[in-house]
């Protein structure tokens, strides 16, 4: 059961970091308890599907969020907010793949 809420609460902390409007406060708090639900799963090998499944969807947004930067003017503020917001997709992203990478890592070193 821990488990299913941990996942559940990873699913939602990731929506919550998805909105534009995001303030650091809120944006910084929501990361701090995303990377407490990510050690839960950390001592699971189990996770590295769902996680890499999480790493994926991550690099879609990205795609997406640069797509639409792309389509705005530059020296614009809307292109800054997006660029803003890219930036946070990215390091989001990179967080995740460094959780992956981790369990990997606690998967190849087990003994057989």
């Amino acid at each position: 059961m821990e488990r299913y809420v941990a996942r559940a609460n990873i699913d939602h902390y990731l929506d919550i970091l998805k909105d534009r409007n995001l303030t650091a406060q809120r944006r910084s708090t929501t990361i701090a308890l995303l990377i407490a639900e990510l050690d839960k799963l950390s001592e699971d090998v189990e996770h590295l599907e769902f996680a890499e499944t999480r790493v994926g969807m991550s690099r879609q947004e990205i795609a997406q969020a640069t797509a639409r930067r792309d389509t705005l003017s530059f020296g614009t503020s809307e292109r800054d907010d997006a660029e803003k917001h890219l930036i946070h997709l990215e390091n989001v992203h990179t967080m995740l793949d460094d959780f992956c990478r981790r369990l990997r890592h606690k998967i190849g070193s087990r003994p057989a």
